[in-house]
């Protein structure tokens, strides 16, 4: 049984590892930040946006920081206002928008990576325009700058439902193509679309990552399924303020559940 995971529905009968992840941190969860005219799958937030909803977390004395870091925080009992930033896709747009903004606030993010597609573009994005992905210098250089790199699969194949052989290789290969390339291990996973059940995080442990993440409305919680808050171009400073408290009342609800379960 995958460690420290659960579904949603379930309680926890007592404390312990799952208890320690009742309470989700939170995490913002982005894409790509470009000026784009189209964008069918909301998917995109402007530079401009991402400046500002940047500066909105440091006003409120928010730091954000790569989900390595978080969860490092967190095991050492530190309480600060943490908020882990991760883009999925790994998106070239990454180091022009984003790294300089971040470093501006002294924030650092985490960026999932599509390993066999460096270099490429977003195919999968049928409807959506064509961007660039980071290639393999550049991800060498963030990694090499202190930047988190983890694995977005080898192909970004939706994993739930896929045949093991496949499960693996999305899974391993990804891992051992990627720690190969930045002379290292990666620790996280980002599941491609979201999507994940209990034999794709399985699975993931078993490779050896250290953490995974999903989305908000997974199944499954726990370190190989950490829930992420989506923000896109409309997210202004009521937005992520309403956003942040949903999250805080998740968690506050899942809290009072465990311990009304442990009477």
């Amino acid at each position: 049984m995958v460690a420290e995971l659960t579904r949603r529905p379930q309680l926890p009968r007592q404390g312990g590892a799952e208890s320690r992840w009742s309470r989700a941190p939170w995490i913002l969860m982005y894409h790509s930040v470009a000026e784009e005219e189209e964008d069918p799958y909301l998917l995109t937030v402007s530079p401009g946006r991402f400046a500002a909803q940047m500066r909105w977390l440091a006003a409120r004395g928010w730091r954000g920081v790569s989900i390595r870091e978080l969860l490092r925080a967190r095991a050492e009992g530190r309480r600060e206002r943490l908020v882990g930033l991760t883009f999925d896709d790994g998106y070239a747009d990454f180091a022009r928008h984003v790294v300089p903004v971040l470093r501006g606030y002294g924030f650092t993010a985490t960026a999932y990576v599509v390993a066999d597609r460096l270099g490429g573009d977003n195919f999968w994005d049928a409807k959506g325009p064509r961007k660039a992905l980071l290639t393999v210098e550049q991800v060498r250089e963030l990694a090499d700058s202190g930047w988190e790199i983890g694995s977005h699969g080898m192909s970004h194949l939706a994993l739930p439902g896929v045949p093991a052989q496949v499960l693996r290789a999305e899974v391993r290969d990804s891992r051992q193509a990627l720690s190969d390339l930045l002379g290292g291990p990666v620790k996280g996973f980002c599941y491609p679309y979201g999507a994940v059940d209990e034999s794709a995080a399985r699975a993931v442990e078993e490779a050896g990552y250290d953490y995974a993440v999903a989305i908000g409305h997974s199944e499954l919680a726990g370190r190989f399924a950490l829930p992420r808050c989506y923000v896109g171009d409309r997210d202004g400073a009521w937005r992520l303020r309403a956003k942040r408290g949903r999250c805080g009342l998740r968690d506050v609800v899942t809290e009072l559940r465990r311990l009304g379960a442990e009477r």
